[in-house]
């Protein structure tokens, strides 16, 4: 390595110069000329130099001065001041002190200069292979961190990719597949672009369990625009036999001796990739077993319009416990919507047991506030732990009369020609021994609507509820004449991109 090195000779002697450089080119190295320290200070900002030679008498600066500007611009180049006059300790001792890291006072042999040449130089070289490989090492570290909290499996690529660009500083990809078997790339074109996903199809054939890399043709992977005349080093980790296994591509010019960093890489990201299949896989089952404890079809009733829709939290979030229930017992429609405490399956099975109970009371006709009631005593005796929200409505369709009762639920949205109010009844929530209201009776008008809503449609981390209910009412104050078309719209307009909870919507309209 030493001998491709570019040594910087300054010295204002032309004599002394130019032994210099003919000891240093001799001895292999490639040098270059300065006769003053402001030509030499411009040089070593533009030049690739590895190694400066400086004397410590120059007639523009002091040698001393020289060797200061360069290591604050350039901390890792190394200075050898050579001298026929500073020669004394306390001159040595201000040109170590200054930054320099060798003193050599004249006469000077060549053998003498030529070896602490090499000597500095190995261990500016070794230093500088340390650095890299730590710079290396903390981008390791921070992508790891970015990928393992991740929320989904599309950021999950686009972090994986922005990190291995950054690491290497060159395109980078990153392919995975997802649960439901589709290939995607991660791709970012360089260090501080912005990485995106596109689909990507690859053959596992023969990719054994573990690490391994292997050099390609970049027409293999055609997903960027590679540097020219290289080829790229592929790293791919695979965990199980049933897993398709996780490529890290880049080109192979940024790899060291044995690709310890691109390893690493591929085997953390590939760790992180097998965890967010297994939390996609389990949240499936959870939305899955969620979903059939809820009605599977809504009633169909002459005088009213009915429409729901019930959205799962996003991917990174755990089920909830909201629910709905529609039936029509004995002339009326029973009505109801809750919430149990808590994001898990837990909750959701809970949730189940409400709904039943509801279900059950209701049949044996109790109105809604024994309804709530007997929940109330259920869930004290048999779930003491556990906490819900939950509002009961009977209605009569052809008289349109209402009996409603709530227990610390959400109040329903009723929009009658327009005008929009909220149907208080304040009661304790379920799993607490307090005193209830009587239950509320009303009649419902011709061509009125009544929105049942779960707090995931207007709860934010970053607004009261007060703003959620006022948001609410703003978008309710028109009702579409389709109602499926109505509740996908307060869906689109007040629930975040990423839902955080669960949201149930349930509207009435008397016809």
């Amino acid at each position: 390595m030493d001998a491709q090195s570019t040594v910087l000779v300054v010295d204002d002697s032309r004599t002394k110069r130019y032994l210099l450089v003919s000891w240093l080119t001799r001895a292999g190295f490639r040098v270059l000329e300065a006769d003053n320290g402001a030509e030499a200070l411009a040089r070593v900002d533009i030049e690739p130099i590895d190694l400066v030679v400086l004397d410590v008498r120059l007639p523009d600066l002091s040698g001393f001065e020289v060797c200061e500007q360069i290591k604050q611009a350039h901390p890792s180049m190394p200075v050898i001041h050579v001298s026929a006059h500073a020669v004394d300790v306390v001159d040595r001792a201000q040109g170590l002190t200054r930054g320099a890291d060798a003193y050599l006072t004249e006469p000077i042999e060549p053998e003498e200069l030529v070896a602490t040449a090499h000597a500095v130089l190995r261990y500016y070289q070794a230093r500088q292979r340390a650095e890299f490989l730590a710079e290396r090492l903390l981008g390791l570290a921070d992508t790891t961190v970015a990928v393992h909290t991740a929320p989904n499996f599309t950021r999950l690529l686009t972090e994986a990719a922005a990190g291995a660009a950054e690491i290497f500083k060159s395109p980078a990809a990153v392919v995975a597949e997802t649960f439901d078997g589709d290939c995607l790339a991660g791709i970012a074109a360089g260090p501080g672009r912005e990485a995106g996903i596109v689909p990507w199809v690859v053959d596992d054939t023969g990719v054994p369990i573990g690490a391994t890399v292997r050099v390609a043709d970049p027409g293999e992977w055609a997903l960027l625009d590679w540097p020219a005349d290289d080829t790229v080093t592929v790293a791919a980790a695979r965990l199980r036999d049933d897993r398709a296994p996780l490529y890290v591509v880049v080109p192979t010019s940024t790899q060291t001796e044995r690709t310890p960093v691109l390893v690493q890489l591929a085997q953390a990201v590939a760790a992180a990739v097998e965890a967010q299949r297994s939390f996609d896989e389990e949240h499936r089952i959870a939305v899955t077993l969620q979903r059939s404890l809820l009605p599977r079809r809504i009633p169909q009733i002459n005088g009213l319009d009915l429409a729901v829709r019930y959205e799962p939290a996003s991917a990174q979030t755990e089920v909830g416990g909201d629910f709905y229930e529609l039936v029509m017992l004995d002339g009326h429609l029973l009505l109801a919507i809750g919430d149990v405490a808590g994001h898990s399956l837990h909750a959701a099975t809970v949730m189940a047991e409400l709904r039943h109970a509801v279900r059950a009371y209701a049949v044996e006709g109790h109105q809604p506030g024994a309804i709530l009631h007997r929940v109330n005593e259920l869930m004290r005796t048999l779930l003491p732990t556990e906490l819900a929200t939950l509002c009961v409505l009977l209605l009569h369709p052809p008289s349109g009369r209402v009996r409603m009762a709530s227990a610390g639920h959400l109040p329903p949205l009723l929009n009658v020609d327009g005008k929009v109010e909220f149907v208080q009844h304040s009661a304790p929530l379920l799993g607490v021994r307090a005193e209830r209201p009587e239950d509320l009776e009303f009649v419902l008008p011709p061509g009125a609507t009544l929105v049942f809503y779960t707090d995931g449609l207007i709860e934010r981390r970053d607004a009261t509820i007060d703003d959620g209910l006022a948001a609410l009412a703003g978008v309710a104050g028109h009702v579409d004449d389709d109602l499926d078309r109505f509740c996908e719209r307060l869906l689109v307009e007040l629930a975040p991109p990423e839902i955080q909870d669960d949201v149930a919507v349930v509207a009435l309209r008397r016809r």
